[in-house]
């Protein structure tokens, strides 16, 4: 097995995905808990798609995927929120409202500008060459930032996730706070897209939460093993990937699936020993 990670470690590109990969995994697991449990989970998806669109405006224009993608879809999750909120159009409609349109647009600029080649499967399944030395250099300073940030704020965010109308009454500013996981969701999708694909980036939010939940109950513990879930996934996902020439992103989300089905098992003995 030694053997093995120091021949994968001998390649840059793949100490760039891992490195990227589990960062961007452990910022997906601490946030996934609260959008999990806020019934938010499906935010994911939709910003995926937007950033699916921005990333293909952003080819188009010979720009940098990244400094365009990361606004844009931070502009996208401050509107899903005020729409969620404000309008007649709640939740799964809006989500699905924004995410199809910017699907749509995506898939018609890249069609007109370079066609419809293997470009669109790195874009929709991700592709762990398609890091460069910029992309994991900023990947890895808004990756710490989003830590810091949900570390600084995990009180708050917290106190939002479980009770906001008790929350508001105390004090809090919870439109403040819904607005700060928005924010830190939509810079982790846009890291986590070029690696996972737009279609697979909202696994590493959803699935670590749910596997944790079926065996803690504890807020701060389904964090904390949320985050180990995550990053041990990820990291099996890209060793098999490598040994079987597997696509990156499918492969992490069946290494999660395999850890959700062994997490459900242990709880469903552990009830029955209760039981």
């Amino acid at each position: 097995m030694i053997d093995i990670l120091l021949e994968m470690f001998s390649y840059t590109f793949l100490v760039r995905a891992v490195i990227v990969g589990l960062l961007v995994s452990l910022c997906a697991a601490l946030l996934g808990v609260s959008l999990v449990l806020k019934r938010y989970s499906m935010i994911g998806d939709g910003l995926s798609h937007v950033g699916f669109g921005t990333l293909a405006v952003a080819t188009a224009m010979n720009a940098s995927p990244l400094t365009v993608s990361i606004p844009v879809v931070v502009m996208a999750a401050f509107m899903l929120l005020r729409i969620s909120e404000n309008s007649k159009i709640k939740g799964d409609a809006a989500i699905a409202l924004i995410s199809t349109s910017s699907l749509a647009i995506g898939v018609v600029v890249i069609s007109i500008t370079t066609g419809m080649n293997t470009d669109v499967c790195n874009y929709m399944f991700g592709s762990i060459l398609a890091m460069s030395k910029s992309d994991v250099i900023l990947s890895i300073v808004l990756a710490i930032v989003v830590l810091i940030l949900f570390v600084i704020f995990y009180n708050k965010i917290f106190a939002v996730t479980f009770d906001e109308t008790f929350a508001q009454a105390t004090g809090v500013k919870t439109g403040l706070y819904n607005m700060l996981i928005a924010f830190l969701t939509a810079i982790t999708i846009v890291l986590g897209m070029r690696m996972m694909g737009a279609l697979l980036i909202s696994s590493l939010i959803i699935f670590p939460a749910l596997t944790s939940m079926r065996v803690c109950k504890k807020f701060k513990s389904v964090t904390i093993c949320s985050a180990c879930v995550s990053v041990l996934c990820f990291f099996s996902g890209v060793v098999i990937s490598y040994l079987q020439a597997t696509p990156t992103g499918a492969s992490v989300v069946i290494v999660n699936i395999i850890a959700f089905l062994l997490f459900w098992t242990a709880n469903s003995i552990i009830r029955r020993g209760y039981a």
